[in-house]
């Protein structure tokens, strides 16, 4: 026979996990790799990501895909994408077919964002791109959740914010 009390404390023991708040911790990244169609495959360590120019970014809200604030990010710096791909060299023949180019940001927990190359190149919206190198007083080496990737100017930002990004693959259409 068991008793009252074990079985109470077995009871408890069983339900706290279902009773917990769900926690996603996502693997921080301290090197960006970019790969694909493109003529030298590269990799961008913090310290190769520091020597860039960087900017100051406006605090931004961000908000879920129902346009809820969710989070509001304060004290940012980072680099504009394109300074980041500007060395890379997309593989095309003719200037025509950089249409056909889009990148996959993948984070380390799988999370992917698509951005087509005119989003990046011929949009305002692609100056609005940024790696983070500075948040809330953490710099680039000490961020939770580095290395992130940010649209500033999306209306619904949390759908593009990739926290621990690790690849950029540059695709061409078939």
């Amino acid at each position: 026979m068991i008793r009252p009390l074990f079985k109470l404390t077995l009871s408890l023991l069983l339900a706290l996990p279902c009773a917990m708040p769900a926690q996603r911790n996502i693997k921080p990244t301290d090197t960006i790799y970019v790969s694909g169609k493109i003529n030298n495959r590269s990799a961008f360590s913090i310290s190769a990501i520091l020597q860039m120019t960087q900017s100051s970014i406006p605090d931004q809200v961000i908000y879920n895909h129902k346009g809820e604030a969710k989070d509001t990010l304060t004290g940012l710096k980072g680099i504009a994408l394109k300074t980041l791909l500007h060395s890379i060299g997309l593989a095309y023949d003719k200037p025509k077919e950089l249409n056909e180019f889009y990148f996959v940001l993948t984070a380390s927990d799988g999370y992917r964002i698509v951005i087509s190359w005119n989003e990046l190149y011929n949009t305002e919206a692609g100056n609005h791109f940024f790696i983070l190198t500075e948040a809330a007083g953490k710099n680039l080496q000490t961020m939770d959740q580095r290395i992130a990737f940010i649209a500033t100017g999306d209306l619904k930002s949390g759908r593009r914010y990739v926290k621990c990004l690790k690849s950029i693959e540059v695709k061409k259409l078939d």
